[in-house]
């Protein structure tokens, strides 16, 4: 669970960055220079939304964990 408290946790998955950088691809060609601003700064939001959804129930997995086996030692 280590990695779960590194805030670049993302940056470590191979799949991830690969989307990630498809999706700039992509991005890279809206002609419209607002728009493109736009997508990719509300791609941005979403992508932190999860992340920090994901890190929450990293956090909340980690500590059910360590009741479940606090409540063990001591049955």
């Amino acid at each position: 669970m280590k990695n779960v408290e590194n805030k670049n946790w993302k940056a470590n998955g191979p799949k991830y960055l690969k989307e990630l950088q498809a999706f700039l691809d992509k991005a890279e060609n809206i002609e419209n220079e607002e728009l493109r601003k736009e997508v990719i700064f509300q791609m941005l939001k979403c992508d932190n939304e999860l992340t920090l959804l994901a890190e929450e129930m990293f956090k909340k997995y980690k500590t059910e964990r360590q009741k479940s086996l606090k409540e063990s030692e001591d049955d």
